[in-house]
């Protein structure tokens, strides 16, 4: 710490710099996983693709743009 009580930047631990070592990146993105179960077929879809999405472009959560560009990519239209 220096005077000021601010510790060294060498003491920052940075989770978002790589990959640590017993945790999975996957398990983290993942919004629905095993909670997919009593969807529907459709839903079940819907989820897979977001978290496919999520895990392809390195997303904690999506915006409502992101969930539409997904749901249109299914197929879906107004």
């Amino acid at each position: 710490m220096s005077e000021y009580g601010i510790a060294p930047v060498s003491d920052f631990d940075d989770r978002r710099a790589g990959e640590q070592v017993g945790l999975s990146p996957v398990a983290d993105r993942r919004q629905f996983h095993n909670s997919t179960d009593g969807l529907s077929p459709a839903a079940g879809e819907l989820a897979q693709a977001i978290d496919a999405y999520k895990l392809r472009h390195r997303r904690r959560f999506i915006t409502y743009e992101e969930m539409i560009s997904v749901i249109k990519s299914l197929g879906y239209h107004k």
